[in-house]
């Protein structure tokens, strides 16, 4: 079944309403070592980096309290 335009619509209304973008750059070679990272753990390389920095924020809000 054919990608229709309704659909690309409806998705690129949802991507505008519900997400925010955020661009990373790293020095070469760290994209292709956070992706492998990412795939050992069977997730996506933005779900990892997420739940990389999430980590990072709860462990130093335990330590502020």
């Amino acid at each position: 079944m054919a990608y229709t335009e309704a659909q690309k619509k409806a998705s690129i209304k949802y991507i505008s309403e519900k997400t925010d973008d955020i661009r990373l750059r790293v020095p070469k070679g760290l994209k292709e070592k956070y992706r492998m990272e990412a795939e050992k753990r069977g997730t996506s390389m933005t779900q990892f980096i997420i739940s990389a920095v999430d980590e990072k924020i709860e462990r130093e809000d335990a330590s502020n309290e």
